[in-house]
């Protein structure tokens, strides 16, 4: 005869301690303090004020690249070395003060921020409100409605901080869902953004940037064009709920946005595509498992394919990467606890995303490919889409 179960022998559900709850780094804000006072950088920990805002309403922008030489002359010719990273994105300029830029310097910045998708740099001495006055040059400034500001103020700046206090648990989150466009969700999403690591371990806490300007190009056709015509629904709920899970003010009533699924930037008039595993929801008006199946291969597209990808190593406390949100997505890697990683972000409003029928209709202008664009300027022909090819070998 089988045994019984009894009350004392039968198998108790685990109880979750308190201290067992593991967080998201991404939705869940650093509350990691490890009480250094000493730390040189301390009145820029983190903090949350536990204030009310408004909703935001929509501002006009106009983008700085639009009026900058498409040349950069003023730019480039201060800069002691120009090297592109590789053939899909970022730049890196060398010999360039941040701090001393000109008007048209800053414009032609944008531009170059533009059409690369990320420009660094590195032993850069600007601090926090010299960044800010930059980024201002590019639009109002955002304030994030839950991720922690300094605890000297300065409600725009967006403060990424971990250190030794608090561990993330890869037991809460996939890599997958790290990589996202900043705030991608508002109505007018951030355009040329600056963020400078003030502190960083000796090796690891790498950034890791994504083109969708090169995913777009990598797509056939016909998938382009479907994509073309689609929206997709972002969202800052999950941001929202996992601030209140942590026990901090929601400073902004979270909100939902739909946005074009392939948007034109307005200065290059190049297509993009524009959504990231972290705010991107659904996409509007098809079955979920269609949504479900275009979405998961995008997300895939960026996170997985290393020929979209720039991997940027910042270096001790004076590195700056400038990066346009509205056609990279980008993610932080996790690599380096027990170490102090502490970064400043200046995020300023672009405007408001447009699909590719409304930036022509709007402008006047032909939204291009950019791949195809850089192939014709080479003299050279872009590839046959009639569906047949040739097998190619692969050298490593």
């Amino acid at each position: 005869m089988a045994p019984v179960a009894t009350a004392d022998s039968a198998p108790q559900p685990t109880k979750i301690q308190k201290e067992d709850t593991v967080f998201n780094p991404f939705y869940s804000p650093s509350i990691s303090d490890d009480g250094d006072e000493s730390y040189r950088f301390a009145q820029y920990k983190p903090t949350f004020p536990n204030v009310s805002w408004e909703p935001l309403t929509e501002q006009k922008v106009v983008d700085r690249g639009l009026h900058a030489d498409p040349a950069k002359r003023s730019l480039l010719d201060a800069a002691t070395k120009v090297r592109h990273l590789t053939p899909a994105i970022g730049t890196e300029l060398q010999g360039v003060d941040l701090r001393q830029l000109s008007d048209t310097q800053k414009d032609e910045l944008a531009l170059l921020a533009a059409e690369r998708g990320v420009v660094v740099f590195h032993n850069q001495d600007i601090d926090i409100y010299q960044q800010l006055d930059l980024a201002r040059h590019y639009g109002p400034l955002h304030k994030h409605a839950t991720t922690p500001i300094p605890k000297v103020g300065l409600e725009e700046v967006h403060v990424v901080y971990n250190d030794a206090s608090r561990r993330p648990d890869p037991a809460a989150f996939s890599k997958l869902e790290l990589w996202h466009s900043d705030v991608s969700y508002e109505l007018q999403p951030p355009s040329t953004t600056s963020l400078k690591v003030i502190t960083g371990p000796e090796f690891g806490g790498d950034t890791l940037f994504s083109s969708g300007y090169a995913l777009y190009s990598g797509l056939s056709p016909g998938f382009q064009a479907y994509l073309e015509g689609l929206e997709a629904v972002h969202s800052a709920v999950a941001q929202a709920e996992g601030a209140r899970g942590a026990g901090l003010p929601v400073r902004r009533h979270e909100i939902e946005t739909v946005h074009p699924v392939v948007r034109v930037h307005p200065t290059t008039g190049w297509k993009s595509v524009y959504v990231n595993p972290g705010f991107t929801r659904r996409i509007v008006g098809v079955p979920k498992a269609e949504s479900d199946a275009v979405l998961s291969f995008l997300f895939h597209q960026i996170s997985d394919n290393p020929d979209y990808q720039l991997r940027f190593k910042w270096e001790g406390d004076s590195s700056v990467a400038v990066w346009d949100n509205r056609v990279v997505t980008h993610s932080a890697t996790f690599d380096f606890w027990p170490e102090r990683r502490h970064a400043l972000r200046a995020t300023p409003h672009g405007e408001r995303p447009l699909s590719v029928k409304q930036f022509e209709a709007q402008t006047g202008r032909v939204a291009k490919d950019r791949q195809v664009e850089l192939w014709k300027a080479r003299g050279v022909a872009a590839p046959s889409q009639n569906g047949l090819s040739k097998p190619r070998g692969y050298n490593d």
